[in-house]
C-alpha cells in the first residue's frame, strides 16, 4: 500500500486552516552542506561533512556536496522560487568554515558577505528568514582538535553564534542554534553513519552535552550581540511505542523514548539529563557548575523536525539504548523506507504543549522523499508527497484547534539536495533539481502546497 493510495489527493481545504493563526509563517527549509555547493571558493575551509564524504563507502554512490544545488551562486533564483511558492518564510543555516574557517580565530568577511546578501534579498522578497547557526558541519580543524567531544568547542561555537548575529541581528529576529544534535551526537559518534563517523560510546556522550552546552552559550550570546533576538533550538522527534506489551519491549520503548526524546527536551526545560538514560549509557557527563543552568536558557520558541514514528522492541546485545526500531507489515512507507503517520506529529506538538508548557511551536522540518519522475512535458507530478504534506499540515492544524501554541510549518525541502549520506539519490524538494544542469522545476506538491498557503491567506 502506497501513501497516496491510503491519503488520496486532497485539496487545499482538507487541512483546518481557520484553526492556524493569522501570522502563521508558511516556510521552506534547507541548510548549507547540503545546498550550497562552493565549498572551497572565497575563503570556506573544509567541514567534517567535506572530510566525510569523502570517505570511502560513506556516501551512497560517492557523492559530495562540493556543487549540491549551487545556491552560493543561484540563491537569486531560489529566492524566486521561495516568491513563486508564496512563502513567508525560510529556514536556512549558515556554514560556521565558511564564517570562521578554523573554527575560531579570524573571520572570513566574504563568508558574512554571502549571508548578508542572502538576509538582504529575502526580506526584499518578503520573507522573513529564520536562521540556524550549526546544522551539522563543524569545522574540520576544530574536529582535529577533538570536536563536539571536548568541551572547548562550545566556547567556540558560542563566539561564532555572536559574531553572526552581529552582523545579521538587525534584520534577523528568529535564531536556532543546533539542529539535531541527536544526529550529530549519537548518529555521527555513536553509529558512525554520519559525520564524523566515530563509534564509541562515551564521545557520543560527552559530544551530547557539550552540543547542549554550546546551544546554552550561543543563546547567551545570540541575544547579546542582538537585543530582541528570538532564539530557539531545534530536535528531532519521534512517537515511541513498543512492539508488543511484553515487559522487556515496554523496558525498550521508554529507553529508546529517552534516547531521542528526553535527553534532548529534558534538560533544556530545566529538568537536567534523564537519571534513567545516564545508567543506560553508564558515562559520566563532563559536568562544570552552572552548566545545567546555562543549558537551560530560556527558549523563545523550539523547533520541531519530524518525519516518522519509531515502534520497537529490546536488543539488549545491541548499543545503546539496547532497543530497535521494527518494520510494521501494511504501513504506508516513503522512499526513505520511513513509516508514514501523520498522527505523530499531532501527538509530539501536543506533548510539547501539555509536558513542557512549551514556547511557540515551529514544525522546523517535515517531509518526504519519493523517487520522481519527470515527465516528458517536463513536470514532475508527485502525488504520494503532496498527500504526505497535507496529512501532516492538517495534524498541525489539529492540535493548533487543541490549544496548542503551532506558529509555522517549514516544508522540508524546497529543493532536492544532498541528502548525507544517501548522497543525491534521495529527493525531498517541492522543487525538483535537475543535478547536471541545475535547472530547477517545482513539483506539483509545491503547487499544491502554494494552494494551501492561498487558501489561509484568503480566508
Amino acid at each position: 500500500m502506497t501513501l497516496s493510495e491510503s491519503l488520496p489527493m486532497t485539496a487545499p481545504h482538507a487541512v483546518d486552516l481557520a484553526a492556524l493563526p493569522r501570522d502563521f509563517l508558511w516556510g521552506t527549509a534547507t541548510s548549507a552542506y547540503q545546498i550550497e555547493g562552493a565549498v572551497d571558493e572565497d575563503g570556506r575551509a573544509p567541514s567534517i561533512w567535506d572530510t566525510f564524504s569523502r570517505t570511502p563507502g560513506a556516501i551512497d554512490g560517492g557523492h559530495t556536496g562540493d556543487t549540491a544545488c549551487d545556491h552560493y551562486h543561484r540563491w537569486p533564483e531560489d529566492i524566486a522560487l521561495m516568491r513563486e511558492l508564496g512563502t513567508n518564510a525560510y529556514r536556512l543555516s549558515v556554514a560556521w568554515p565558511r564564517v570562521v574557517p578554523g573554527g575560531d580565530g579570524p573571520v572570513n568577511p566574504k563568508g558574512l558577505d554571502f549571508y548578508d546578501r542572502l538576509v538582504d534579498g529575502l526580506l526584499a522578497a518578503g520573507i522573513q528568514p529564520s536562521v540556524t547557526l550549526y546544522h551539522w558541519d563543524l569545522p574540520q580543524a576544530l574536529e582535529d582538535r577533538g570536536g563536539w567531544p571536548v568541551r572547548d568547542t562550545a566556547e567556540h561555537f558560542a563566539s561564532y553564534a555572536g559574531l553572526v548575529a552581529a552582523r545579521l541581528g538587525d534584520r534577523v529576529t528568529q535564531w536556532a542554534t543546533l539542529n539535531e544534535p541527536l544526529c550529530s551526537a549519537w548518529i555521527g559518534h555513536l553509529e558512525g553513519r554520519m559525520a564524523p563517523g566515530r563509534t564509541d560510546l562515551t564521545a557520543a556522550v560527552r559530544a551530547s552535552y557539550h552540543l547542549l552546552l554550546g546551544h546554552g552559550f550561543a543563546a547567551r550570546a545570540v541575544r547579546a550581540a542582538a537585543p530582541g533576538a528570538r532564539v530557539g533550538i531545534v530536535n528531532n522527534l519521534s512517537t515511541v511505542e513498543a512492539a508488543t506489551s511484553g515487559e522487556a519491549d515496554l523496558a525498550a520503548a521508554r529507553r529508546m523514548d529517552g534516547h531521542v526524546n528526553r535527553w534532548w527536551l529534558d534538560p533544556v526545560h530545566g529538568r537536567g539529563f534523564p537519571s534513567d538514560m545516564r545508567e543506560v549509557y553508564g558515562v559520566d557527563l563532563p559536568e562544570q557548575p552552572g552548566d545545567l543552568d546555562t543549558i537551560a536558557a530560556p527558549l523563545d520558541w523550539i523547533g520541531l523536525n519530524y518525519y516518522f514514528p519509531q515502534v520497537v522492541t529490546a536488543d539488549p546485545d545491541g548499543p545503546a539504548p539496547h532497543a530497535r526500531q521494527i518494520a510494521r507489515p501494511g504501513v504506508p512507507r516513503t522512499g526513505m523506507d520511513w513509516e508514514v503517520d501523520a498522527d505523530g506529529l499531532e501527538t509530539l506538538i501536543m506533548r510539547l504543549h501539555q509536558e513542557y508548557g512549551s514556547a511557540p511551536v515551529h514544525i522546523t522540518e517535515n517531509g518526504s522523499s519519493y523517487p520522481d519522475t519527470v515527465a516528458p512535458d517536463g513536470t514532475v507530478h508527485d502525488p504520494e508527497r503532496t498527500a504526505y504534506l497535507t496529512a501532516h499540515l492538517a495534524a498541525c492544524a489539529r492540535a493548533a484547534r487543541r490549544g496548542a501554541p503551532v506558529a509555522g510549518y517549514y516544508a522540508w525541502s524546497l529543493l532536492d539536495n544532498f541528502e548525507w549520506a544517501y548522497g543525491y539519490d534521495k529527493r525531498f524538494g517541492l522543487v525538483h533539481v535537475d543535478y547536471a544542469t541545475q535547472g530547477r522545476t517545482v513539483k506539483s506538491s509545491g503547487r499544491h502546497y502554494a494552494g494551501i498557503i492561498a487558501a489561509h491567506r484568503a480566508g
